[in-house]
């Protein structure tokens, strides 16, 4: 299971007039864990809910900060953080994982949407600490909306940083193909936002030229499957340790049928955008349904399958437990 940290809100203030920066410290006045660009935590909200929310800003000790966009189809977390969530307030957190690490090693070209833009912040960060080039486009509907706009806007010494706004007529669909050149080898895209931006910019860069392994992308929004009854039949989860067997039924998940069998499952999110329950498969055909694994490593040789949510296309399926 994660580590649990206790934390207390140490400050609470606007990004743009829709999302709302929180800066936690530890509630025992200790250091936190460290993290890299691309980590993110899960939040544990008093009302009972889970979120996972990236890191941003820079990297320091003392103190974690994230940023929460305001969601007018919010399923309660960004509602409560809005609306209740106060100075001095005791919150219990995650340490962090980091499933969208950045690699140092060559130029990265890095694309956001609306809140999407945490994550990227902090590799910028990193990057023109370290003096190692970038260019950021971050992509939002109105300039008002934009968070880290102020910071954003200052002169930076190795990278470059664009605003695109929807409203003044430079959207990703008119600007996409224009700021995506012929890759050079070793740069890297690192790309995030809603599911729809992340598939436009895949698509542009594969139409480009860039391989898939060379796209990093990372949501925190569930996928909805498209299932056929098929799909949904009754399967059987075998661990490998112990060869004990049981069926999966179709209104069940995987993990909720280790649990009713006493096996202890990592979970957190619950829909497929954590990667806490990631485990080896030893054996059959994954129906992946999660969106933090990429297209690359659904097919590479060695898989993973998210218990909290993908099912088998194959009659079994060994898990390395």
């Amino acid at each position: 299971m994660n580590e649990m940290l206790n934390v207390v809100v140490d400050g609470l203030w606007c990004q743009g007039d829709r999302s709302l920066a929180v800066r936690l410290v530890s509630a025992s006045g200790e250091a936190l864990p460290g993290w890299e660009p691309g980590a993110h935590i899960d939040l544990h909200l008093p009302c009972g809910l889970i979120r996972q929310y990236s890191l941003t800003g820079e990297n320091r000790a003392d103190s974690y900060l994230i940023c929460v966009a305001q969601e007018s189809a919010s399923r309660g977390g960004s509602r409560y953080i809005h609306q209740t969530l106060r100075p001095g307030q005791k919150l219990l957190i995650s340490a962090p994982r980091n499933l969208f690490a950045l690699r140092d090693d060559g130029p990265v070209l890095l694309l956001a949407a609306g809140i999407g833009i945490t994550p990227l912040y902090a590799m910028l960060l990193q990057r023109e600490a370290a003096g190692r080039p970038f260019v950021l486009h971050y992509f939002v509907k109105r300039r008002e909306e934009a968070a880290f706009l102020r910071e954003l806007s200052r002169p930076l010494s190795h990278g470059i940083c664009v605003v695109h706004c929807s409203a003044e007529g430079d959207s990703p669909r008119q600007t996409l193909e224009t700021i995506l050149s012929t890759p050079d080898g070793e740069e890297r895209i690192y790309t995030c936002g809603p599911v729809g931006f992340m598939t436009a910019v895949r698509d542009a860069a594969v139409k480009k030229g860039w391989p898939q392994t060379h796209i990093h992308s990372e949501a925190f929004v569930p996928v909805t499957p498209t299932s056929t009854p098929q799909d949904e039949a009754t399967f059987t989860i075998t661990l490998a340790s112990s060869g004990e067997k049981w069926p999966v039924p179709a209104n069940k998940s995987i993990a909720q049928v280790l649990q009713e069998n006493g096996v202890a499952v990592p979970l957190s999110c619950e829909m497929g955008i954590c990667g806490a329950c990631l485990t080896p498969v030893l054996g059959g055909v994954v129906d992946h349904r999660d969106t933090v694994q990429s297209a690359v490593e659904k097919s590479a040789a060695a898989q993973h399958v998210a218990l909290c949510c993908s099912r088998s296309h194959s009659g079994e399926l060994v898990i390395d437990l």
